[in-house]
């Protein structure tokens, strides 16, 4: 089998019964496709499968859908029970950095592994497999129309299905009296801490006199809808992610509060000036993988410093920025302790104050999380800042 690609389209070809046959490669978290492929049904032991996929041959399923999910687990079990032993203790222990990289590593690896399992989709986003389910709608809010048959990844589709179900369900914001409902591909908003923040805060008093708020990256718009609900008048909210958009601006229509929420396509932030202006830019410096981990991994801290370097500029006199984020980066050794000060003072801002809180999340609590030192510790603070200077 090999894979073809052209500007637009990649495309998957296999051998089946002495024939050859192609599909397009379809994938929504932009992963490219296996260069290797083989037919694959019920008569495939999980050994054999387990073993193609970890020479890098994915395998095109054409047996009963079920099994494919159990030969997924089997997958899962194999993979995992492979995963890297504990420490050697005669070898010298792994700094806090050193765990997070290499759990990231092995992370990656795994999802490619586990990727490796194929289904063949229907136009339309039908799967013609025995005792398969109808996954058309959620195949559809992920990959978007499906004007010719593909091939996808099982790994993905158990994805879209589970992201669509968060999107009908909705994410409960207490402090919103509602729900928030991300789309696929879009950072849900299920830690609370930095929401609580935005809700304590207080607002500044120059904001009696213009009450108008930019909200850089808005994501699923949960800032800009919680600003909404203290009262702001009007809002901002901007963002580059189409998914985003799209997830923006359903919740804000959804809460009632579009009339007052104008939501924009930018890179950071939109034209003119406010009295107030909110980014809760990803927390860890790093590359993204998939978008998902675009609101996870800010490459060279690119937004956080374009947000510090151009806030004092877009700031109206007397108004603040608020910057929410956390230590965890500084505290698993991704950025200096003293970095998050060089970037502010170097931007011609000043801190008036901040507002701490620490981690209420799950994995904050797990002892057996290699990363739970810095977990445990972690402390997401709203920064209050202003310019050095006031604007002439």
């Amino acid at each position: 089998m090999t894979t073809e690609s052209n500007p637009t389209q990649a495309l998957l070809s296999w051998t089946e019964n002495g024939q050859t046959h192609s599909a397009p490669w379809r994938s929504g978290n932009g992963s490219p496709p296996p260069a290797r492929v083989v037919p694959g049904d019920d008569t495939m032991n999980a050994d054999t499968a387990y073993r193609l996929a970890c020479e890098g041959t994915a395998i095109l399923w054409f047996g009963d859908f079920q099994n494919a999910r159990q030969l997924l687990q089997a997958l899962v079990r194999r993979t995992d029970r492979k995963s890297p032993a504990k420490q050697n203790s005669k070898k010298p222990a792994l700094s806090i950095t050193e765990t997070f990289h290499k759990q990231r590593m092995a992370q990656a690896q795994r999802a490619r592994i586990l990727g490796m399992l194929l289904i063949p989709f229907e136009a339309g986003h039908g799967i013609s497999l025995r005792r398969a389910p109808d996954v058309q709608e959620a195949c559809a809010a992920a990959l978007g129309e499906a004007d010719t048959p593909y091939v996808a990844s099982l790994r993905e589709l158990l994805g879209f299905i589970s992201a669509h179900e968060w999107r009908k369900k909705g994410v409960e914001i207490a402090a919103l009296g509602a729900r928030i409902h991300p789309h696929y591909g879009v950072f849900s908003p299920v830690r609370g801490e930095y929401i609580d923040l935005v809700v304590r805060a207080d607002l500044p008093k120059v904001m009696e006199k213009q009450s108008l708020a930019f909200d850089i990256g808005t994501g699923t718009g949960v800032i800009a809808a919680l600003l909404a609900h203290r009262g702001v008048k009007r809002i901002v909210a901007t963002e580059l992610d189409e998914r985003a958009l799209a997830c923006a601006r359903e919740n804000i229509k959804r809460l009632g509060f579009a009339p007052r929420v104008d939501i924009l396509q930018a890179d950071l932030f939109p034209p003119g000036q406010a009295p107030l202006i909110v980014c809760n830019p990803p927390w860890l410096p790093g590359k993204p993988a998939t978008p998902l981990e675009h609101a996870i991994y800010d490459q060279d801290s690119a937004m956080l410093r374009g947000f510090l370097q151009g806030l004092a500029a877009h700031l109206s006199p007397g108004g603040q920025g608020w910057l929410l984020l956390s230590d965890l980066a500084e505290r698993l050794g991704l950025r200096s302790e003293t970095m998050l000060a060089e970037l502010i003072a170097a931007a011609g801002l000043k801190v008036l104050g901040r507002l701490d809180i620490r981690p209420r999340h799950p994995r904050s609590q797990d002892e057996q999380d290699p990363l739970h030192a810095a977990r445990s510790q972690e402390v997401t603070t709203l920064w209050r800042l202003a310019p050095n200077k006031p604007a002439e």
